[in-house]
């Protein structure tokens, strides 16, 4: 161990690795997330104790000292490190790199200097920042503190300890002289020179100058105070102050240099800037680069001479950053253009000196003006679909905001009901229509905008803006895109165009070839080589794609995807190689930066929404990240973009060689992600910049004093987790690859990498406790091929012993990220041993590890519970603390809400001083929580805002607008369990806690932060717990008399079955606390019934399962109602169309109730009244109940907000989340009984991701399938039903139906001018109702063939869907009531209905919504036949 000791007293205590020594000098701090072996090497950090901001320090190791080009160093910026000592947070001790010949503590050891770990440097960051600039010393244990005095580096003359003895000559052959000046020069700056065709002669500080030696001077940087060196001052100005001087070019210590020699002053700054992000104005362009600096001192502009005039200016602080001469060819700058570590954006300024050295050139950059829109048009993405969720409403909504602010008007078009963007006081106009270009085009023509955002709504905004522009519509009337033009959009779609377009700036694709027939795309492969990608264009999520390792795979995946697009794209297979990924911002002046670089875990072939993701990355050097950085702008700036893009790469994890994969020239889900792991508000400049706003004008809103033309820092480590939820599907393939499947993400953060994956892996499921080998047993078959479930059978693999060499083969995960997962279960297995042994033992680990290296392994040890373990860490104060993400690594002071805890830090961030209401968001989207309970928690803290309310969100998914830090007062990105929010409760001490709207995760630990005496608002957890607790919940409706299907609670299968018999099957079995139907099931026969037990026993030990009567042929009611104090104040009521035994999530919802008679409507208030009094429930509260002769049921009653909640508020015009808020915090709420709506019907249509899951079977049933919602409105339910079904994605059929409907009453289509066709059985029984014109087809019976080979071959069913023959499917299977099929047989209906989502074919399978549909077709006839043109 070791302290670091500063001049006011202050020790931070650590791990001491590197050199066993103590040192002093002066501490500073470097907010660089990469390129420790140049920083280290750079003689300007000569006697410094360096502090790195970014918490994870040596992860691709040291390479090997060798020579490169001109005989310098290939890797060092010098022969030897000159920082003095090393504080960091943590040391990777098992580096990853091809490069890598050492670690850096071995290489610290070598060259003799300390290093000092388990450091809070946040906390010192901020300490240097507020006081300045700090002596400090290291001093190990055992040595005498006294011993080792502070020592001051800027009393001494250091450019004299660094500067070379003997002058030296690189690149003798070179046709300019150039004559180097070193103060403590970087190689970088020798090599810039060099590469360039100069001969540079290096010459020591005090070299005497002669003009006469050379063609230009160059002063390079150095460390310490400018003014020690008097002699190298007097010798330049004797070649600059004279007639007419040859070239000087200055840079940092040099640039202070030519100022003093100029009669300029310098002082010595407060901390200094030092990183690789500072921008720099160029004065007259008003461009903003970002630059690497290392320095302490500056010049004072204001004090220049009359011929001198500023060049540059930082953009945060606005120090000096260059100066030139008006007349002169003589310049400095501050910063180092050279780079190394860092960005290369003005590199170029090497290119201009040796230019200027050739002759005097200048060059001069224009302006040009933009005029600003008026009113702008935002095309939405319809329904959350997989691949394209949440994501679209957060960035939409902060689009929204942008334009609002510059008080432009807005118009959105989304159908999305659940969106917070489509809330009133958003938007000034929502149009809840399908996204297709008919109906834009009518908005057009209705609103007139002069302009049109097409890239804040996904894919599905992309490509009607493209189809709006090619039909003319958007020239028509004069709508302008703002932002990226539509012809770069689609250089980004064409693949063909885009390989074209890098080529131009010799950048490389992946080898690939766009095909357009299957016979094209086979040629494509034999040339590029099995495996091959195949990818649709135009598509989004990876949708249609996989890969081929030979042709018969190759002809089936090809045959699918043209289903779906007109070109199919062939890849050859980079499997393997890294995937990387950076979010780029450019503005119409061309400023452009990167705000944030991602790694995925998962390698190459795994699509980018399906992977682990890290970022910053973590296993590039310097070089790398900076190499891709330079590309990503480089391409940017060629294809034309304006505002937000993101670019992906594959990486060679052997060499420096890369492809570029693709551009998305619209925000995207990495977007979304970015934005939350930096804290720069991405899609809000995109905006501003599509207005033509200048970046470096933008604010960061964040600091509110810096600009947001800069790339962030991170002081801590992101991890994004994908969460899939394939178990709700039947048949469903669990491989995961090129195509997206998952439904939501979470993002953890953390001060290191255990900490945030640890927290990511418990945020995607609140029943695991992390990296967990219990979950899946080892399979080297899964380890190759990967699942949803892989990184639990990586821990199981770990624990069975495997290597990380081995895994690494299996993977190809890199073997950084290996060491960390295997650090995990190391961990693990220690605690096991200690707890075994003793509690002291486990402390020991416990608090030196917690607080230096590792955070809590497994909150919750299999061997002990959760308040145990709490208790032990509250008695052994080991305490997270709170820390803030504030975009500049607390270089700068900022006012940031935006918070997360983490074991690894010493002071909080913040005080605790204000009351606030602390809210519980709903977590990672799942099917079965989505964006509408977002909606709800959004609503409710604005509705706390406005009631004078400070709030605080906790909520951990990127995706969401609950998530975006200005929508709260205080902003925890942190899980959402009860050991966590116990901890943000203790520390924040709120006036209470909202759980009602975050659905049903915050209902699930209500009991457990009751008993803990949490101050819960609204409904007390007693109550929750009676709605929740299904025994308790039916034994309540048989006291109050309120009736209820036949029910028991049950623990064995024995009795079970008895009681099955005598109400009769089927019957349905679930568990408690459910949401979505998880685990409910069924059961039409004793045999299913033994199936679903077994199944619904292991999702819930504690709880024994409920089985009650499960009524067919039933109308289901959804009530959503806001009580106070048991007294219900609004009710507002939903009706399915479709049958009973669908869940309410799937199904097709009309408010208000058509089909309701007032009876009806009676009897559901009165029992909403007895069930609301009974509960006791103050908020909201949401019932199901079926109606069945005249008889109503209630089936569940959930303490909470649901999911038709912003449905119908919006459709009834009354916020119900406001009255619930009001209600909630004890304002009075004015009663509106039983709410009828304002003439409108709403009708909300389930949006299904079928076409994703391979082989998934497409039914309706207890479970719930489906990923999103759109709701549309109508004067009745026929016109909103289908602009639902059109926002779908649902295409009105022209000609051809296929039937497949059982004995179903035969529907009135052929009248309607429909050809139809049906499968055998379905036409058996038209005939024999006496229907002849129908078609049969059938499926091909492969035993068929064989027996009679002569026969003539029908033409199946099959054969018609390939060729797109069908334009409507309609298939309803004969047990349509809720049964989820266990067998696995396959049917023809499952491939009857699988092969029309996999052709694309829209298909209707539920009788109730084929009816409507009916009906809407006789209706529409007119609409249907002629859609609506562009007058």
């Amino acid at each position: 161990m070791a302290a670091l000791i500063l001049e006011d007293g202050t020790a931070f205590r650590g791990l001491l690795f590197g050199a066993d020594v103590s040192v002093s000098g002066e501490v500073v701090f470097q907010t660089g997330m990469v390129g420790y072996p140049e920083a280290l090497t750079d003689p300007s950090y000569r006697c410094q104790l360096l502090t790195l901001t970014y918490p994870l320090v040596g992860n691709y190791g040291v390479p090997k000292d060798e020579d490169g080009d001109f005989g310098l160093s290939k890797w060092f910026e010098s022969s030897k490190i000159h920082a003095a000592a090393l504080i960091i947070g943590e040391l990777s001790e098992s580096p990853s790199h091809w490069s890598s010949v050492k670690s850096l503590d071995q290489w610290l050891k070598e060259q003799g200097i300390p290093g000092l770990q388990g450091i809070d440097t946040r906390r010192l960051t901020k300490k240097i920042r507020e006081k300045g600039t700090m002596l400090g010393k290291l001093v190990v244990d055992g040595t005498p503190e006294d011993s080792i005095p502070f020592d001051n580096p800027d009393k001494r003359n250091l450019v004299q300890e660094v500067s070379m003895k003997e002058p030296r000559v690189f690149n003798p052959s070179g046709s300019l002289r150039i004559t180097v000046v070193d103060c403590g020069i970087k190689y970088n700056q020798i090599r810039c020179l060099a590469q360039r065709g100069a001969r540079v002669t290096v010459v020591p500080w005090d070299h005497p100058l002669d003009s006469t030696d050379f063609d230009g001077l160059f002063i390079s940087n150095g460390p310490g105070d400018p003014q020690f060196c008097q002699t190298t001052i007097s010798n330049v100005r004797k070649v600059v102050c004279v007639e007419r001087p040859k070239p000087v070019f200055g840079i940092c210590l040099g640039h202070q240099l030519l100022s003093l020699v100029i009669g300029s002053k310098t002082y010595k700054m407060k901390y200094g800037n030092r990183g690789h992000n500072q921008p720099c104005i160029h004065k007259g362009t008003e461009r903003c680069f970002i630059t690497s600096q290392n320095h302490g001192f500056a010049v004072d502009p204001d004090t220049l001479p009359k011929d001198w005039d500023v060049l540059f200016t930082n953009a945060n602080d606005h120090t000096n950053e260059g100066i030139v001469h008006n007349t002169q060819p003589l310049f400095s700058v501050q910063f180092h253009p050279e780079h190394m570590a860092g960005p290369t954006d003005l590199v170029g300024l090497f290119d201009v000196f040796l230019d200027t050295v050739k002759d005097h050139k200048e060059g001069n950059a224009t302006k040009s003006e933009v005029l600003r829109p008026r009113k702008v048009l935002i095309l939405g993405s319809g329904g959350l679909s997989i691949g394209q969720a949440g994501e679209f409403d957060y960035s939409g909504s902060q689009a929204i905001k942008a334009l609002k602010e510059e008080n432009i008007q807005t118009v959105l078009i989304n159908p999305n009901i659940a969106t917070v963007q489509t809330s009133k006081g958003l938007a000034d106009k929502v149009y809840f229509l399908p996204i297709t270009a008919e109906y834009v085009t009518q908005v057009i023509k209705n609103e007139r905008p002069d302009g049109v955002l097409l890239t804040f709504g996904g894919q599905t905004a992309l490509n009607c803006g493209v189809e709006l522009t090619k039909l003319g519509v958007l020239e028509k009337y004069k709508v302008k895109v703002l932002g990226t033009p539509v012809a770069s959009i689609e250089m980004t779609e064409d693949r063909k165009i885009f390989v074209e377009k890098m080529e131009e700036i010799n950048e490389h694709v992946a080898p690939s070839e766009a095909a357009l027939s299957v016979e094209q795309a086979v040629a494509a492969a034999e040339r590029l080589g099995y495996p091959v990608l195949v990818r649709s264009a135009f598509a989004l999520g990876g949708l249609g794609s996989g890969f081929a390792n030979n042709r018969e795979e190759l002809t089936s995946l090809v045959t699918s995807a043209f289903a779906h697009t007109s070109q199919v794209l062939v890849d050859k297979s980079l499997k393997g190689w890294k995937e990387i990924e950076y979010e780029v911002v450019r503005d119409a002046y061309d400023n452009c930066i990167t705000v944030c670089n991602m790694e995925n875990i998962d390698p190459l072939g795994i699509h980018t929404g399906e992977s682990i993701v890290v970022a910053p990355s973590q296993t590039l050097n310097d070089h790398e990240y900076n190499m891709l950085r330079n590309t990503a702008i480089k391409v940017i700036r060629h294809l034309g973009i304006v505002g937000e893009c993101n670019i992906q790469y594959a990486l060679n994890p052997e060499s420096e060689q890369y492809y570029i994969i693709e551009v998305n020239a619209r925000l995207s889900r990495s977007s979304a992600l970015a934005s939350k792991a930096t804290g720069y508000p991405l899609a809000y400049v995109a905006a501003k910049l599509g207005l033509g706003i200048p970046l470096p004008q933008l604010k960061n809103s964040v600091t509110n004093s810096t600009t947001a033309n800069f790339e962030p820092s991170l002081d801590y480590c992101v991890v994004k987790v994908p969460r899939w939820d394939l178990s709700k599907f039947l048949r469903v393939s669990t491989k995961i690859g090129s195509s997206m499947k998952s439904v939501g993400e979470v993002m953890a953060i953390g001060r290191s990498f255990e900490e945030a994956f640890q927290k990511a892996l418990r945020m995607v499921d609140e029943n695991c406790v992390g990296f967990d080998h219990t979950i899946k047993p080892v399979s080297e078959k899964e380890l190759q091929t990967p699942t949803d479930k892989r990184i639990f059978v990586l821990a199981s693999a770990f624990r069975a012993g495997y290597t990380v060499d081995q895994l690494y083969e299996l993977t190809k995960i890199d073997r950084w990220f290996l060491h960390k997962m295997k650090n995990i279960t190391d961990h693990e297995r220690l605690m096991e041993t200690l707890f075994s042994h003793s509690i002291d033992g486990l402390k020991f680990v416990f608090s030196s590890y917690c607080q230096a290296l590792f955070p809590f392994v497994f909150l919750c040890p299999s061997y002990s519970t959760e308040l145990v373990v709490r208790k032990l860490r509250h008695d052994w104060s080991i305490i997270p603390v709170v820390k803030q993400i504030d975009t500049v690594a607390a270089e700068w002071p900022a006012h940031t809400n935006y918070l997360y805890l983490t074991y690894h830090g010493t002071e909080n961030d913040l005080h605790f001083n204000d009351q606030h209401v602390m809210v519980i968001g709903s977590g990672v989207y799942r099917i079965g929580s989505s964006v509408e309970f977002d909606w709800c928690a959004v609503g409710c803290i604005t509705e706390l805002r406005k009631m004078g309310y400070k709030t605080i969100m906790v909520n951990y998914n990127p995706e969401t607008v609950s998530t975006d830090y200005d929508m709260c007062d205080r902003l925890y990105f942190d899980e959402i369990s009860f050991e966590v929010v116990m901890d943000i409760y203790e520390r924040e001490n709120p006036e209470g806690v909202i759980l009602s709207m975050g659905g049903q995760l915050p209902n699930n630990i209500a009991m457990s932060l009751h008993r803990q005496q949490c101050r819960i608002l609204g409904t007390s957890p007693e109550f929750i717990d009676s709605a929740e607790n299904r025994f308790k919940f039916s034994r309540m409706l048989d006291t109050i008399g309120i009736s209820q299907p036949q029910w028991k609670e049950l623990s064995d299968t024995e009795s079970a079955m008895k009681f099955c018999e005598t109400v009769g099957y089927p019957c349905l079995v679930r568990p408690s606390y459910v949401l979505s139907g998880a685990a409910m099931n069924v059961a039409y026969t004793d045999s299913d019934l033994e199936k679903y037990l077994s199944s619904a026993v292991a999702v819930s030990k504690e709880y024994p399962v409920v089985i009650s009567k499960f009524i067919q042929e039933a109308k289901e009611i959804d009530v959503d109602a806001v009580a106070c104090d048991g007294v219900v104040m609004a009710i507002a009521v939903c009706e399915h169309v479709e049958n009973a035994g669908v869940h309410s999530g799937d199904a097709t919802l009309v408010t208000p109730p058509q089909d309701l008679n007032q009876k009806t409507m009676e009897r559901i208030k009165m029992i909403v009244h007895a069930i609301g009094q009974e509960l006791q429930v103050t908020g909201p509260f949401n019932l199901q109940l079926i109606a069945k002769d005249d008889q109503l049921k209630v089936i569940e009653c959930n303490v909470r907000v649901s999911r038709s909640f912003p449905f119908i508020s919006k459709t009834l015009g009354v916020d119900m989340v406001a009255l619930a808020t009001q209600a909630i915090v004890g304002e009075d709420v004015e009663p509106l009984g039983l709410m009828r709506g304002k003439g409108i019907v709403g009708v909300k249509v389930p949006q299904f991701s079928f076409s994703r899951l391979a082989g998934a079977d497409v039914v309706l049933g207890v479970e719930m399938t489906s990923t999103g919602e759109v709701a549309c409105f109508g004067e009745n339910r026929y016109e909103a039903y289908l602009k639902a079904m059109l926002s779908t994605g649902f295409k009105i059929p022209k000609k051809n139906i296929l039937l497949s409907i059982g004995s179903f009453k035969v529907l009135a289509l052929e009248s309607m001018g429909y050809d139809l066709y049906a499968s055998l059985g379905t036409l058996f029984f038209f005939w024999s109702n006496f229907l002849f014109q129908v078609t049969a087809v059938d499926w091909p019976f492969e035993e068929d063939d064989s027996e009679c080979p002569n026969k003539e071959k029908q033409r199946s069913i099959m054969n018609y869907l390939e060729e797109n023959h069908f334009d409507l499917v309609i298939n309803l299977s004969m047990r349509n009531s809720g049964g989820r099929r266990l067998s696995s047989f396959v049917t023809k209906g499952y491939r009857t209905r699988r092969m029309a989502i996999d052709y694309s074919v829209p298909l209707i399978i539920d009788i109730k919504c084929t009816k409507l549909f009916v009906q809407v077709r006789n209706k529409f006839v007119f609409l249907i036949i002629s859609p609506a043109k562009a007058a």
